[in-house]
């Protein structure tokens, strides 16, 4: 797939809110840090797209951005909180599954985890969230770049094995580098076919 447009088309704090045109929608989502808005300008061709920040978790509303006036790539807060307060950190995870429980337009949601350490107590809880709810979603592994391709594949055996301690059959995964493009045709092409 080519993405031709991709263009901000509103935010929102609840799946009421969100724009009225029914589209399939793509959502994205993973702890702070873990390179997702750079993830976003990158599969969609434009650096200014999903703002980044130095600043873990600036992401506090659902974004959604219309792509190729077909779908909806739908950016959402991380789940692993920033330094916000107790009430900010509940604030967002209501919104967070409000949207993931309540929009019937979500197809697939794309949990993204840093290839670089082991995939965390949090990444696994909210993935057994996810299976106990029958959502469906993929992983995207993020700054693959930073490994050496040896590295890279053992650490990603590892997240598998420790996966498969609690899922029979694993989703699928995906390597992502924001900086050198990979992974963006195979992750296109993915959504492609859903639409």
């Amino acid at each position: 797939m080519t993405i031709n447009e991709a263009k901000f088309a509103g935010s929102c704090t609840r799946v009421s809110q969100k724009p009225s045109r029914k589209l399939p929608e793509f959502a994205f989502i993973g702890r702070s840090n873990v390179g997702k808005s750079s993830l976003i300008n990158m599969l969609c061709g434009n650096r200014k797209l999903a703002k980044t920040s130095q600043t873990p978790g600036k992401t506090k509303l659902i974004n959604h951005f219309l792509i190729n006036d077909s779908w909806y790539l739908v950016d959402l807060p991380g789940y692993g909180f920033a330094k916000i307060s107790k009430e900010g950190r509940e604030e967002l995870r209501k919104m967070i599954n409000d949207y993931i429980g309540q929009s019937e337009d979500m197809v697939l949601l794309f949990v993204l985890i840093d290839c670089r350490h082991d995939i965390t107590r949090i990444d696994r809880d909210f993935i057994t969230g996810l299976g106990e709810n029958g959502i469906p979603f993929a992983i995207i592994f993020t700054k693959c770049d930073k490994l050496g391709p040896n590295a890279l594949k053992a650490q990603i055996e590892r997240d598998r094995h420790i996966l498969s301690e609690q899922w029979e059959e694993l989703p699928p995964m995906f390597t992502s580098s924001a900086d050198t493009g990979a992974g963006r045709d195979e992750i296109l092409e993915y959504i492609r076919k859903y639409i």
